[in-house]
């Protein structure tokens, strides 16, 4: 799908996306696989020269991203606990790589959001510490996952958190030990359990959370076709959360097949004028809960990918926030992920 680029020289902070190496971890899983699996699989290998293609092509002015942890690339001689700083490694030289100017003027994982599990209690703090050694510029705190639904098939293989993992008291024994360094926590659930981070964020007011993927609609498995019936069970759960003040809101995620927007997959094919009617209620819903200040919007690239490409994946944003003044737009593009995971420096 080519479309012409709408406001091009708008600067981009792109503050979600993911790379890695899935090809060996495939054959691990046995056929028929998991819709999840199957919207990977033409992105199994996607790494520095795939994602710099996709945003170097786009045509959209994407300054810097921040690379969002994925499970790629742990490193088990680091024991258990520490496999995890492998990840924050590999992404460092891949920050170097894109920071040398050889390949574009976009600075790619500017910043590195990891992953240390808090479970661990306070022992988590010990990771914290590795994963900032690793990247001591660049790396800006953690997501650890909570995403769990009775049902097994609307989230597949390889997740499948506890269920009421972040009410849970030694994960936030492990949480707290973010605050004290600093850090940042970013939250991906679905939106049955859009309460667990209200809950949280109360209880932890002065860390900075950020609320992954709009909470995640459900349209897929035992919820399929139920999008337009459970709207107003999401939106009463986002404008609660939007009352905690040290949250914030990634706009976006709304490709990944859990949401069925669009249904049909990989690399549908929709414009960005038939994507935009399909996000525009989840999108409006999220800036007013948040106002345009503390709302980001993110490419969850590749993930996302299932749906759009990413020049039309941002065009549809652009569409969704045309009637936005050019402050509003500045902060939601870049001014707000520059803010919140340090990198004002880049918008200078």
């Amino acid at each position: 799908m080519t479309e012409t680029i709408l406001d091009a020289d708008l600067p981009i902070i792109d503050p979600h996306h993911h790379l890695w190496d899935l090809r060996p971890m495939l054959p691990m899983f046995p056929e028929p696989r998991h819709r999840f699996l199957e919207t990977l699989i033409p992105v199994a290998h996607y790494t520095f020269d795939q994602f710099n293609e996709e945003v170097t092509s786009s045509g959209h002015n994407v300054i810097a991203t921040v690379f969002m942890e994925c499970g790629a690339f742990y490193n088990g001689a680091y024991g258990e606990a520490k496999k995890v700083v492998g990840e924050v490694e590999f992404v460092n030289g891949v920050a170097a790589q894109s920071a040398s100017g050889l390949y574009g003027d976009a600075r790619l994982c500017a910043g590195i959001v990891g992953h240390a599990d808090l479970t661990l209690g306070a022992a988590a703090g010990e990771v914290l510490d590795a994963l900032k050694a690793a990247a001591p510029t660049r790396f800006k705190g953690i997501r650890h996952q909570g995403a769990w639904d009775a049902d097994p098939e609307v989230l597949g293989p390889p997740f499948h958190a506890p269920a009421e993992l972040y009410r849970d008291a030694t994960f936030r024994e492990g949480f707290a030990e973010l605050g004290k360094r600093g850090m940042s926590f970013d939250a991906w659930i679905l939106e049955p359990q859009i309460s667990d981070v209200t809950e949280l964020a109360r209880a932890f007011p002065d860390t900075p959370i950020c609320l992954d993927h709009c909470g995640t609609p459900l349209g897929n498995a035992s919820y399929a076709g139920k999008l337009e019936e459970r709207f107003p069970i999401w939106r009463e759960a986002i404008m609660e959360l939007g009352k905690c003040e040290n949250v914030m809101v990634k706009l976006g995620g709304l490709a990944m097949h859990n949401c069925d927007l669009p249904p049909e997959g990989p690399a549908a094919g929709w414009s960005s004028e038939r994507l935009a009617p399909l996000w525009k209620p989840y999108i409006e819903t999220c800036i007013e809960a948040f106002g345009p200040e503390r709302a980001m919007l993110e490419s969850n690239y590749p993930v996302d990918r299932w749906g759009a490409s990413y020049a039309v994946l941002w065009n549809t944003f652009k569409r969704l926030t045309q009637s936005a003044s050019e402050d509003e737009k500045a902060a939601l593009y870049a001014g707000n992920a520059a803010r919140f995971y340090g990198l004002e420096h880049l918008l200078d």
